[in-house]
């Protein structure tokens, strides 16, 4: 009989501290040069908009326009430069000729809205990039500083950096652990969550591994290290995260993918049109004119709000119900998908256990709600999962939970306690399959029955799944480092026939890369720090919000901030339904440049008329964006 169960009465640990969590390091957004450029940019044109649109005289927003111009736009301007000295022409610098040669012809307003949306998107990004370092660098403090290493001397504090492979560690309760190694003396329980996911601490006993950044939480444990720290399971999950970041190739929207050409295209032919005519024999004036029509009527605002406004539009609307997409590129990610992976524990699983079935043995003198309710007076005094699950149920089912004298409890063995003078013991059965935790319950040393206890599946978790299956056409995979049996369980629930269980942080990411390269993009859904390489690995990731990780939360394209899992495939279908705005204003935007163009070109575009139907062409896709505003776009079944 083998006890799972943890007490607030046992002796505090003087090493407690040491088991609190990390600190969370987070980049403030003002301390990023381009989130403060940006913002300057932002205040000053908003300062300026309604001084102009109310016909103030122009020296009262003329000078604010200009901060905003210079604020927003002389890193873009200074990329490009750097740009064209490595012979490339990329759509930044091309935004930048564009807003200001439309305020040369008096469209300042424009110009200075171009300037604003791309210094915006700069800060997103850049914030988007630091708090992702920020978590990885965080994720480092989950393994200790320091380490207790036992010598024929006695015992020696040694930073947990200086460890080596054989030498042997001495863990006490409430420290977490601080190398690989296995254990070779004592008996404890590991909260190993990060690591694999699992829902409930893991029973450690001789011979049994364990992993640097666990938590130790009832036991001392005497292990040999087995891998240097450098090589722990904990530092190669910062580094599959950094090289998953670094080698994702970026998915881009529409006009960045043929930015160098579009911008190439767009100067070779504004010199064209301004060049020939003056090569002709045409006067300066005019052959100015019709080139600077040429590059407004042919610069990609409307291409831009084109494809922004519907992707913003839908990561607002998203917003709303409880899901923050992280930016632009990220819900045109999302869209993208033709494949799901997802983790069990905290993702298909709420990661709590509860009460499933109450047990009384045959032929005794206990019915089921008695059985629970000694179980509940004597988990009652613990901390443990599965005594707060025991606890719950017959709270839930009304019991009366008598006080409990004597309790103790003992690693590996269970909680003993005396109840009405009768002395009764609750302690964790051995389950061959593992799909179930099974706890038996004695009195006096006759069994009176047992109590089994699953992780609870989320209610939504098998419609998630169905839906997910509808949008890609193939049923999700189920990637998890939980045992087999609790998987399988979880699978059939769900519909899911692709389990793969018992796996590492790497072995996730291998089994989305294996799908990668057979030419899907696959979503992963997880949790936890074990579930961030997965994450950052997959074309898109979501991390369930409300028990989610630091890292997850940063290295996911999105949040599910209510628990949903609904949530998953609305914000998918949203993607795709905003994908298709997309098309459409750009087909609109393509059909409105082209014309212009031509028309500017083949006969004379008078410049009014020219600025005329370039904003039309813009006011007009901007406003079809903005459709998927509405609540009518969200669709969670």
């Amino acid at each position: 009989m083998v006890g799972r169960v943890s007490t607030t009465l046992a002796p505090a640990p003087q090493t407690a501290p040491a088991a609190a969590a990390p600190p969370r390091r987070r980049t403030r957004v003002l301390a990023l040069p381009e989130a403060r450029w940006a913002l300057v940019s932002l205040v000053a044109f908003l300062a300026a908009l309604p001084l102009d649109l109310g016909s103030a005289p122009a020296w009262t927003y003329g000078p604010l326009y200009a901060v905003a111009y210079t604020a927003g736009g002389w890193e873009p301007a200074l990329e490009g430069l750097r740009a064209l000295r490595e012979k490339t022409l990329d759509v930044d610098l091309l935004m930048i000729v564009a807003a200001l040669g439309a305020a040369a012809i008096g469209q300042v307003l424009d110009g200075a809205l171009l300037i604003v949306i791309f210094a915006t998107s700069g800060a997103l990004e850049a914030l988007a990039t630091a708090r992702t370092a920020d978590s990885v660098r965080g994720l480092l403090d989950l393994a200790p500083a320091t380490a207790t290493r036992l010598r024929e001397g006695g015992e020696e504090t040694v930073p947990a950096a200086d460890l080596a492979v054989g030498d042997l560690v001495l863990v006490r309760p409430g420290e977490r652990i601080g190398a690989d190694g296995t254990v070779v003396d004592g008996t404890g329980e590991v909260d190993q969550a990060t690591i694999t996911g699992e829902s409930l601490p893991v029973l450690k006993r001789p011979g049994d591994d364990v992993f640097a950044g666990t938590l130790n939480g009832t036991g001392a444990l005497r292990l040999r290290v087995g891998r240097d720290p450098a090589d722990s399971v904990i530092a190669r999950i910062v580094t599959l995260v950094e090289e998953a970041s670094r080698t994702k190739a970026p998915t881009q929207l529409f006009i960045e993918k043929i930015e160098q050409r579009y911008s190439v295209g767009v100067v070779v032919a504004t010199l064209a049109v301004f060049g020939i005519p003056l090569a002709l024999g045409a006067d300066l004036t005019g052959a100015l004119l019709r080139a600077m029509t040429f590059m407004i009527v042919a610069s990609p605002c409307a291409v831009v709000l084109a494809t922004m406004p519907p992707l913003l539009s839908a990561i607002a609307n998203a917003g709303r119900h409880g899901v923050l997409v992280k930016s632009a590129v990220a819900m045109e990610r999302l869209g993208e998908i033709d494949a799901a992976a997802l983790d069990k524990t905290g993702t298909l699983t709420e990661g709590t256990p509860e009460v499933t079935a109450v047990t009384p043995s045959a032929g005794g003198d206990v019915d089921g709600d008695t059985l629970l309710a000694l179980a509940a007076a004597a988990e009652h005094p613990s901390e443990h999962p599965l005594a707060r699950a025991i606890v719950a149920a017959a709270r839930a089912r009304g019991l009366h939970i008598a006080s409990a004298d004597e309790f103790t409890a003992a690693p590996g063995r269970g909680v003993t306690a005396v109840i009405d003078g009768r002395t009764v013991h609750v302690g964790r059965a051995d389950t061959p399959d593992g799909a179930e935790t099974t706890v038996r319950v004695t009195r006096d040393g006759t069994l009176l029955g047992t109590l089994a206890l699953t992780d609870r599946l989320r209610a939504d978790a098998a419609r998630a799944t169905t839906r997910l299956t509808a949008l890609t056409g193939t049923a999700p995979t189920l990637l998890t480092g939980d045992h087999a049996a609790a998987a399988a369980r979880v699978a059939d629930a769900t519909g899911i026939t692709d389990v793969r269980a018992g796996l590492l942080p790497e072995g996730k990411v291998e089994a989305v890369r294996e799908r990668e390269r057979a030419g899907r993009k696959v979503l992963f859904v997880g949790d936890g720090v074990n579930d961030a390489p997965a994450l950052a690995a997959a074309h898109a990731g979501v991390a369930m919000g409300r028990a989610g990780s630091d890292l997850a939360l940063e290295t996911a394209d999105a949040v599910v901030v209510r628990d949903e899992l609904t949530a998953v495939p609305a914000v998918v279908d949203l993607s795709r339904r905003a994908r298709r705005l997309v098309v459409q204003n750009l087909a609109v935007a393509g059909v409105f440049i082209t014309v212009l163009v031509l028309w500017d070109l083949i006969g004379h575009l008078p410049l009014p008329l020219g600025v005329a139907g370039h904003e039309g062409s813009t006011v007009l896709v901007g406003l079809n964006g903005l459709r998927l505003l509405r609540e009518s776009a969200w669709r969670p079944e």
